[in-house]
C-alpha cells in the first residue's frame, strides 16, 4: 500500500515531476515520508463556470492547479491540508452528474468526475488519507468548515434582497459566511472570521446580525465587526476563479492514476516509473506569470 512507497524511488521521482511542471509558480512539495497517493483531473465548480483543474493527491495534503498545458506545465498551485478536509457527496442532477464537496476552514468548493467510478475512487482515496492523518496525528477533524459559493449563473438577482437585479453596473458580491449571492446594499459590512483569514471578510447583512449576536467567548465580537469600505472592497472574485483557462489547456479525457495500490500491476508500476523519468529529466520549469491570475497563494484560498 502507500507505506511502502515512503522511501522509494519511484515516489521521489514523482514528486518530483510535480514539482517541476508547477515550476516556480509553486512551492517544494518532498518533504520526509510524503507520499504522492493519487493525480488526475477533476471539473471544479468555480464561481463563473466549470473549470478543469488537475488535481495531486499525497498522504498529508490535496494539491491543485489550473491546466496551462495538460500533463506538462500547471500553475496557480493550492495546498490544503488533509486534516482540514472533510467530503460530502451531491447527488446526481439533469445537469451535473458524479460531484462532491471539497470543504476546509479556509475554502470549499463543489468537484466532478467524469464516471461514477472516478468520482468513488477519488472520494474513497481522500477519506481513508484524511483517516491515516487523523489517526497518527492524534488530532480532531475541524467543526465548522468555509461555505462553498453559490456560482453566478444560478442568481441573477439578490439571493438576500430577492429584488435587485445584476447587471454589469450591479455587480454580484459573495457573502463568505453563507456563500450566498447578493447586492452591495445588502453585504454593507465585513466580520472577522477566524477560521478563513487574520482580516475582516465581507458578509451579508442577515449575516451580519447573526454573528454580532452570537456567543463569542473571547468577548471579542465588536472587534471582528466593521463597516465595509465600499472603495475598497471590489474583489468579489473567487481566487482562481476569475482567470480563464488558457489556450492549450483543454485534453482529452485520462482516467487518474492511484499508487500504492495492490491492484497496480508490475507493468503499470514500471509504466508509471518511465513516465516520472521522463517529466523529471525534461521537463523545463514553468516560468511566473504574475499577470495570469487573481489567484491566492499557495496554501491559502484558491
Amino acid at each position: 500500500m502507500v507505506d511502502r512507497l515512503v522511501n522509494s524511488e519511484l515516489n521521489t521521482r514523482r514528486i518530483a515531476s510535480v514539482e517541476n511542471c508547477f515550476g516556480s509558480s509553486g512551492v517544494p512539495l518532498a518533504i520526509p515520508g510524503r507520499v504522492l497517493v493519487g493525480e488526475g483531473v477533476l471539473t471544479k465548480m468555480c464561481r463563473k463556470r466549470p473549470k478543469s483543474r488537475q488535481f495531486f493527491l499525497f498522504n498529508d495534503i490535496l494539491v491543485y492547479g489550473n491546466i496551462v498545458i495538460g500533463k506538462k506545465k500547471y500553475n496557480k498551485q493550492h495546498i490544503m491540508p488533509l486534516e482540514e478536509v472533510s467530503l460530502d457527496s451531491i447527488p446526481d442532477n439533469q445537469q451535473y452528474r458524479n460531484g462532491w464537496y471539497i470543504r476546509t476552514t479556509t475554502k470549499s468548493f463543489v468537484v466532478y468526475a467524469a464516471t461514477s467510478t472516478e468520482k468513488q475512487e477519488w472520494m474513497a482515496h481522500i477519506n481513508k488519507c484524511v483517516e491515516d492523518l487523523l489517526r497518527k496525528s492524534g488530532k480532531k477533524p475541524p467543526g465548522n468548515h468555509a461555505a462553498v459559493w453559490v456560482p453566478d449563473a444560478e442568481a441573477s438577482v439578490c439571493m438576500h434582497c430577492k429584488k435587485t437585479q445584476f447587471t454589469f453596473v450591479q455587480r454580484r458580491h459573495h457573502c463568505r459566511n453563507c456563500g450566498a449571492v447578493v447586492c452591495a446594499a445588502c453585504s454593507t459590512k465585513k466580520f472577522l472570521l477566524p477560521q478563513q483569514t487574520g482580516k475582516a471578510l465581507r458578509v451579508c447583512d442577515a449575516c451580519y446580525e447573526r454573528l454580532r449576536h452570537a456567543p463569542d467567548p473571547d468577548g471579542t465580537v465588536e472587534q471582528r465587526a466593521s463597516k465595509l469600505n465600499i472603495s475598497g472592497a471590489g474583489d468579489s472574485s473567487n481566487d482562481d476563479d476569475t482567470d480563464e483557462d488558457l489556450p492549450g489547456s483543454a485534453e482529452a479525457h485520462d482516467e487518474p492514476r492511484f499508487y500504492g495500490d495492490n491492484s497496480m500491476s508490475t507493468a503499470d508500476e514500471q509504466t508509471a516509473n518511465s513516465s516520472a523519468i521522463a517529466a523529471t529529466t525534461t521537463t523545463t520549469p514553468a516560468t511566473a506569470t504574475p499577470s495570469a491570475s487573481a489567484a491566492a497563494p499557495a496554501s491559502v484560498n484558491c
